[in-house]
């Protein structure tokens, strides 16, 4: 079978299992041991799996554990759910408000795809060195909760990193949350990164975090990511700042100690000489940018302590979807889930432009593949198949993925809306469609479907974007045709109620 079929499905053989509850999960992951792979979002194992890199006997899907996902805040501490994706981390407002630099490191974070996808919980458990979150979470003093068989352990984030690709979790155990202290009086912090291009992982990445005492720093906490084997702080540097008054030769001071504290690779993304001078000045920018906010973090402190005595209130609109209850979080399981089986049919429920359907599909079935070759709905694309050009991209209940990195089991239950089903019963063209006819938006026309659904999603979220917001949006999604100024003027005309200039 050639490298182009095993980019479009998994040929390797293995079991889906859907626990139904952590204390389930736990206990097919001690069952299991090290044959078992946890799949969340999906955006990482399924790819190591389609390039061999992964080879699991069985796959956990966890990803309908309603108790690990959002965010739940009380008077010590925000604890975020393992499952919370990426997106709803950058674009709640507590997050953007309190903790600035894990609401940057998001927005920052891969493509609108994979942010919709990809969880925390995820990102982490990776243990990859070049990770977005994991400095920002790190510099905001967070803790991970890991549970297993004997119970519950909590772990600094800073100590869950042992090498690249390594973490502290067994594989008997499950990180079920994040835990983070709450903003202080004359707190900022700020994320930094340079990448090779928009959409790609860091070369380097800095995440701040300090504490005002008028014009000293009373305290600070520097990490970076793709510069080192694992994510690491910048003890050294953080020294030199802490309880000095503030002055632009401490902060080049601090920077330069910072820059030959990583241990940095040549790779292909970078070289290592490069990456200490990025660290310079990444430091200086996050430092200026964390302790501006800093003067600003009084109000926004007072903010917070009023949401949290009015939370009730604050979020009854999305009870049950982005709160986590820890209460919920069982350590026996209730029910057992039924093993799949190695390549074995089982029925799964898509509702799919509107119209409910049963299909029969192996466990190593792709959404992408029910899609195209079930339903003959071939406006979604086969591209690169491991997430990279966002050909594939459809709306699942009612947020962009890469259909050729979910798991068709996995998609049970779920709504999708494929290019298709745009237009309106009667044929009458969506406004993006229109737009993107009349400002010939298109060549090829192969990257165009997906194109349509990540700008459907955009405006559906953001019905007034700017350009700025267009460009990024759609940063995941490739074009070898048309140079993107076409399509940005589209997306803008339809957003404005403009078919034409």
């Amino acid at each position: 079978m050639n490298d182009m079929t095993n980019s479009h499905i998994l040929v390797h053989e293995f079991s889906y299992l859907e626990p139904r509850s952590v204390g389930e999960a736990i206990e097919l992951l001690a069952a299991h041991g090290d044959a078992a792979r946890i799949l969340a979002g999906g955006t990482d194992l399924l790819v190591q799996m389609k390039m061999e890199r992964q080879k699991p006997a069985y796959v956990i899907g966890i990803g309908k554990l309603t108790e690990l996902q959002g965010i739940r805040q009380d008077i010590a501490k925000l604890t975020i759910g393992a499952l919370t994706t990426i997106r709803d981390l950058a674009r709640d407002t507590m997050v953007r408000e309190g903790y600035a630099a894990l609401a940057e490191a998001c927005a920052a974070f891969s493509t609108a795809q994979v942010q919709a996808m990809g969880t925390v919980g995820g990102n982490l458990c990776n243990g990859s060195p070049a990770s977005d979150t994991a400095p920002a979470l790190i510099v905001l003093g967070a803790e991970v909760v890991l549970v297993g068989p004997e119970g519950e352990t909590r772990l600094p984030l800073e100590r869950f990193f042992s090498g690249t690709g390594k973490t502290a979790r067994r594989p008997d155990q499950l990180l079920t949350a994040v835990e983070l202290p709450l903003p202080t009086a004359q707190a900022g912090s700020a994320f930094v990164k340079i990448g090779r291009v928009a959409a790609d992982i860091a070369k380097a990445n800095a995440a701040v975090c300090l504490v005002r005492d008028g014009d000293r720093i009373a305290d600070c906490r520097l990490a970076f990511g793709s510069v080192a084997p694992t994510p690491m702080r910048a003890l050294h540097a953080e020294a030199i700042l802490r309880g000095q008054v503030m002055t632009p030769e401490l902060i080049t001071q601090a920077a330069a100690v910072a820059a030959e504290e990583i241990s940095p690779i040549d790779d292909v993304r970078s070289t290592a000489a490069y990456r200490r001078q990025v660290v310079a000045a990444l430091t200086v920018d996050g430092i200026n940018r964390a302790w501006e906010r800093a003067a600003k973090s009084e109000s926004a402190n007072l903010r917070f302590g009023e949401w949290l005595e009015n939370d009730e209130g604050r979020r009854t609109e999305d009870e049950g979807r982005s709160t986590l209850h820890a209460s919920r979080i069982t350590h026996h399981a209730s029910s057992r889930s039924i093993p799949l089986g190695r390549i074995t049919h089982h029925e799964i429920t898509l509702t799919v432009n509107g119209i409910s359907r049963h299909f029969y599909v192996a466990d190593n079935d792709l959404l992408l593949n029910v899609l195209r070759e079930d339903l003959e709905l071939t406006g979604t694309k086969y591209g690169c198949g491991i997430g990279e050009c966002s050909a594939c991209t459809v709306l699942m209940d009612g947020k962009p993925v890469l259909a050729c990195l979910v798991l068709a089991a996995a998609a049970d239950g779920s709504h999708i809306r494929t290019v298709e089903g745009l237009a309106a019963p009667d044929g009458t063209l969506d406004p993006i469609q229109e737009a993107f006819i009349e400002h010939a938006a298109l060549q090829c026309g192969f990257c165009t479907p997906g194109m349509l659904m990540t700008a459907k999603d955009l405006l559906e979220t953001n019905p007034h974007p700017t350009e700025v917001d267009v460009r990024d949006h759609l940063r995941g999604n490739m074009c070898r045709c048309t140079g993107y100024a076409a399509i940005v003027r589209a997306v803008l005309a339809a957003a404005d109620g403009r078919m034409s200039e």
